[in-house]
């Protein structure tokens, strides 16, 4: 029996999203210990989480109950901490599954997506998976979205367009102006805010006012909880009802949603790190910049994209994979010959240096 002929034709030959690994694979895969792995490779919180995530996911009592299916504490406390009312919020299983689900909502077979790369990769996997049409956009020689394609680009077939601000990889914020221009197509415009906390440039503000603007948070860049997968978004209210009702029922599981309200009740912590993050954001940029072969890009998140002279991207990923250091490469050709680094502790960058100062390009 050939499994194939059922499977829906696409999927077939869709190519897969290419996921970064764990510390404690990265340490079996090098067979270094855990503590002398150090994984700059996925934008994640080199401080963790707050301290009262985990008295709290200790002490939680319901764990053998569904989780509120309704989130209405988590709601409640994010309508605290942002300012937003809760009847806009809905949280997902990372900002990765509100995605699928605003693409669940509104694409029919062969409707299409607006894609601005290099960009995250979700947006066109998850259009992918969802039976639409990904149709790219890229972005101009300074990573600045193409304002003139992107409306050159909508057919009565598009249904939305996905803009990360700041964007991942290239670390630039997109302006209230460009937002503007493109919620005025009448397309659905998603605004992926994932790296917020470090730029403090936001568009959540406008949501309420216009019934086509989306904007995704994540709590696990800032706040440590990637692991917990636990994301939320700014809807217009019409499509907030719509979202609660075809997401999976308990979605954002018990553990996270305590996890989330532990976090939001020590905010000042939480703060403390995004700062030191933002701080030695701008000391790795200038040791980077004193490496003639290599160009760090400007970031408000919590990376930095480096372009590599003469196609050394790859060589330095693989040398620096040796020693234990992680960092992102990409096989595109956009960014052939780049690297993102992600902010790490003040040693992680000490570390990181000097390795780098170590490579040998043949």
């Amino acid at each position: 029996m050939n499994i194939e002929k059922l499977i829906r034709p696409e999927l077939v030959t869709m190519k897969g999203y290419t996921p970064i690994e764990p510390t404690e694979v990265l340490s079996q895969r090098t067979e270094l210990p855990s503590s002398k792995v150090i994984k700059l490779d996925g934008n994640e919180n080199p401080y963790g989480c707050s301290p009262k995530v985990y008295q709290a996911l200790a002490t939680y009592p319901y764990y053998h109950n569904y989780p509120d299916p309704e989130q209405m504490e988590l709601r409640k406390a994010l309508e605290k901490y942002t300012g937003l009312g809760r009847q806009h919020i809905v949280c997902g299983m990372g900002s990765d599954e509100l995605i699928d689900l605003i693409l669940r909502l509104f694409l029919k077979p062969g409707d299409e997506v607006i894609n601005c790369p290099p960009t995250f990769g979700m947006y066109p996997f998850s259009t992918d998976v969802c039976g639409g049409r990904v149709v790219d956009v890229p972005r101009t020689e300074d990573f600045a979205l193409d304002m003139p394609g992107i409306k050159k680009a909508l057919t009565r077939r598009a249904k939305a367009i996905f803009v990360a601000s700041p964007n991942n990889p290239t670390g630039d914020t997109a302006t209230e102006k460009e937002i503007m221009e493109l919620v005025g197509t009448g397309k659905i415009v998603a605004v992926d805010e994932a790296y917020f906390e470090f730029s403090n440039v936001t568009m959540a503000n406008l949501v309420p006012s216009y019934p086509n603007l989306i904007v995704l948070r994540t709590f696990s860049k800032w706040a440590g909880l990637a692991g917990l997968r636990i994301g939320y978004g700014f809807f217009p209210i019409e499509i907030a009802g719509y979202l609660m009702k075809i997401k999976q029922p308990y979605n954002a599981n018990a553990a996270a949603q305590a996890a989330v309200l532990a976090s939001l009740a020590d905010i000042e912590y939480l703060r403390a790190n995004v700062t030191k993050i933002v701080v030695e954001r701008e000391r790795l940029s200038g040791k980077l910049k004193e490496l003639d072969w290599l160009r760090p890009y400007p970031s408000q998140g919590n990376f930095i994209l480096c372009s590599l002279s003469k196609g050394k991207a790859e060589e330095t990923w693989q040398q620096l994979r040796k020693k234990g250091i992680f960092v992102r490469y990409f096989d595109t050709p956009r960014l052939k010959d780049c690297l993102r680094i992600s902010v790490g502790r003040p040693e992680d960058t000490d570390t990181l240096v000097k390795a780098l100062k170590e490579v040998k390009h043949d």
